[in-house]
Parts: structure tokens; C-alpha cells; sequence
């Protein structure tokens, strides 16, 4: 989740370098922005991962509950990375 938020501050002050001229502040959002970006789909990867060993151990030791916990766990990681 805190990726999300720096993606919108980065935006917000993005926008408001923009509007205003101020460069520095323009580059700074830019920069909050993308380095948010980058930490949510790292997350969501990582969630992604996690899901995915937890489905197949699963399905290997024939526990549908653990199944369906690793599913939602990498569609979770999925959503997180869109």
C-alpha cells in the first residue's frame, strides 16, 4: 500500500511542478512517483511468488484449503502489480 501512496504524492506534486513552473518540484514527483511504482509491483511480484508455492504445496499434499489460500494470494499479488 505504500507504494500506491508515493505514486500519488509523486503525482500530485508532478502536478503541481507543472502547473506552478517549479522544475525541482516537477522532478521530485517524477521521481516519488516512479520509485512508488516500482515498490508495488515488487510487492505484488513477491505476493504473487508466495501464492503460487502455497497452490502448488496444495496441491502436492492434497489440502484444498491451502490451495485456494496460495490462488487468492497470487491473484492478490496480480491486482497489486496492475
Amino acid at each position: 500500500m505504500a507504494g500506491r501512496a508515493d505514486e500519488i504524492k509523486g503525482g500530485v506534486k508532478e502536478g503541481l511542478g507543472k502547473l506552478t513552473g517549479d522544475k525541482g518540484l516537477k522532478a521530485e514527483g517524477a521521481a516519488q512517483k516512479q520509485s512508488g511504482r516500482t515498490r508495488r509491483k515488487a510487492g505484488g511480484a513477491a505476493t504473487e511468488a508466495k501464492g503460487s508455492v502455497k497452490r502448488a504445496a496444495g496441491k502436492v499434499i492434497g489440502s484444498p484449503t491451502l490451495k485456494a489460500e496460495g490462488e487468492a494470494d497470487r491473484l492478490r499479488g496480480r491486482t497489486e502489480r496492475a
